[in-house]
């Protein structure tokens, strides 16, 4: 048996933003009712990642979670925020002329480090599922990021369960 739906989402302006979509995820498994087999959570956006990691519990100063935030900052020593044109290569002049001609305005191209962040993440988890449930192991999280801070945007997340 093959199950899918979609989560919609709204990403933050002009900041990184983290969705906990556990919940929905679960949700989703439910409706399927498949009781063993495999879930996959994905997301087709080449600017966004899904990841498995514990809640952190605390905050920062920022507003997300302590352990976003170092996520965030590591990922800022691999791949600054391209807060200026001339930090990457991408993009060049016939990017921006597509962009253009396509409805997209200059400055929401200038997210490279967004589409290299998603690169080294990942866009999708994979996780089996047994007797019914997600094993997340004992403090497992899904979350949904979204590293395009050059304006909100509608995210989709895709879930797609497959087993009996």
């Amino acid at each position: 048996m093959v199950y899918r739906e979609s989560i919609k989402l709204r990403s933050n302006d002009r900041e990184v933003t983290f969705h906990n979509v556990t919940a929905a995820v679960k949700e989703i498994l439910s409706r399927s009712g498949v009781k063993n087999g495999l879930l996959s959570v994905y997301s087709h956006h080449t600017t966004c990642s899904v990841i498995t990691q514990e809640a952190a519990f605390d905050m920062s100063v920022t507003g997300l979670e302590t352990l976003q935030q170092d996520f965030l900052e590591v990922m800022q020593g691999i791949a600054p925020d391209q807060t200026r044109e001339g930090i990457y290569l991408h993009p060049g002049p016939k990017a921006l002329k597509f962009a253009d001609e396509h409805g997209e305005d200059a400055r929401g191209c200038h997210n490279t480090d967004a589409h290299l962040r998603s690169a080294l993440i990942g866009r999708s988890e994979t996780f089996p599922v047994i007797d019914g449930g997600i094993d997340l192991g004992e403090f497992g999280f899904i979350y949904f990021i979204d590293f395009d801070h050059t304006r909100a945007r509608d995210r989709t997340v895709q879930v797609t369960v497959v087993g009996e």
